[in-house]
């Protein structure tokens, strides 16, 4: 069944953006200690950072507040795994819209290779049936980013539906244009443009529910005109030091609004204007929020071994230590990090003080800018600043003041 929406006041949509003179600046300046070097230097490190504080009325419909410090959407960064997240929830959307009978995120599903470098996909050994589908792929990238989780559903999708879609809903500085991690090393940019065939398959009797060919995507996808997409003093290739900036020009984007942007639309999709939202059913929203704020030893299927810390993939507030977050605290996020670059874009609630607030930044820890030496300052600079931003901003919202406490039942789920 479809989720149901009611209309609310444009008040509650709009959500402009303040200056950079405004809470989270002053916020940064009295924590400069406590946030290092990032926050003495925030153009040496490209940080941006976007707080966005949430109210409530009484009838718990939220309004938001958005603080930007040091944002530019036409500033690059190399978003790495965050572009899961969007994958995701249109890998969800296409297969409501597919409207076709035994067709959902739970259905088995074979991928077939037409082409190198291209791999076949018949079983997967992690899912408690040992079967593939679109909701264990989302399972995995959730839980512990899995790369080829999220190859996959690009494949489902295709560049151009995955790119138009987005675009469609007005995410106009985002490009998602080839896979990413060690499975989408051996595509390039003509083989990110043809994607595998896919054949879904019925639980009673086993037939083709849906089969969809190979895909090529004929339009090769525009980017819009972003600064410094050279980037750097030289790069590893092939083992050798090639002394000039690595071109960032046919990589994929996501600009820190959009991520919010996104991110928020799911967990509030009745506060998201119809043109904007993701298709989307009850199950699909209560299995995402489920999955998104998740900690790997809390999934049975896949069973993580070497993934168990909380804060694997929980940047802030936690992400500077490997002990178990309490559980009272949850955070619904995706996370990125190559190439020196960190990012995380979160909803963060805390269900025993009614606190909830969005958080997302980004910081390049790169300091001799040479990209892929494997010589990046994520323990000691990018973690323990992310951390502790996180800490600052949740203290703030600790203490506060709100007209009215939230109602965050439907954040209380069981894992």
């Amino acid at each position: 069944m479809k989720r149901l929406f009611f209309l609310i006041p444009i008040l509650f949509l709009s959500c402009q953006p303040t200056e950079d003179s405004n809470i989270l600046q002053q916020l940064i300046s009295e924590n400069k200690k406590r946030l290092g070097a990032p926050a003495e230097n925030p153009e040496k490190f490209e940080l941006q950072i976007i707080y966005t504080q949430i109210d409530r009325d009484e009838k718990n419909i939220p309004s938001f507040t958005t603080h930007h410090f040091n944002v530019d959407e036409n500033r690059y960064f190399y978003p790495a795994s965050t572009v899961k997240m969007p994958t995701a929830f249109l890998a969800l959307e296409k297969i409501n819209r597919l409207k076709k009978d035994g067709l959902d995120k739970y259905t088995e599903l074979h991928i077939d290779s037409i082409r190198p470098p291209q791999t076949r996909l018949d079983t997967d050994s992690t899912a408690e049936n040992g079967k593939a589908s679109i909701a264990h792929f989302i399972k995995k990238i959730f839980l512990v980013s899995d790369n080829d989780a999220h190859n996959r559903m690009y494949e489902f999708l295709g560049q151009e539906y995955l790119n138009e879609e987005l675009k469609k809903k007005g995410f106009s500085n985002t490009k998602i244009i080839h896979r990413i991690g060690p499975s989408g090393f051996p595509f390039d940019e003509e083989g990110n443009r043809h994607t595998n065939p896919f054949t879904f398959i019925g639980i009673i009797d086993t037939t083709h529910v849906y089969h969809q060919p190979e895909v090529y995507a004929e339009n090769i996808q525009e980017m819009s005109p972003m600064e410094l997409l050279r980037k750097g003093k030289g790069y590893i290739s092939d083992g050798k030091l090639v002394n000039e900036p690595k071109d960032f020009s046919r990589k994929n984007r996501f600009a820190l609004v959009d991520m919010e942007g996104i991110l928020r639309n799911v967990i509030f999709p009745e506060a998201t204007p119809e043109h904007q939202r993701f298709d989307l059913t009850e199950d699909d929203y209560q299995y995402l929020y489920k999955v998104m704020s998740m900690r790997p030893r809390e999934s049975k299927f896949p069973k993580y071994t070497s993934h168990e810390y909380d804060s694997y993939v929980k940047f802030f507030i936690y992400g500077d230590k490997k002990e178990p977050i309490p559980d009272h605290i949850r955070i619904f996020n995706k996370v990125g990090w190559a190439y020196g670059y960190l990012s995380d874009v979160s909803y963060i609630v805390d269900l025993e003080k009614n606190v909830e607030f969005f958080l997302s930044a980004v910081i390049s820890v790169n300091d001799n800018q040479i990209f892929n030496d494997d010589k990046y300052e994520y323990e000691s600079i990018g973690l323990p600043f992310l951390a502790n931003l996180g800490k600052v901003i949740y203290e703030y919202e600790v203490g506060r003041e709100r007209k009215q406490e939230p109602d965050l039942s439907k954040f209380k789920i069981k894992y």
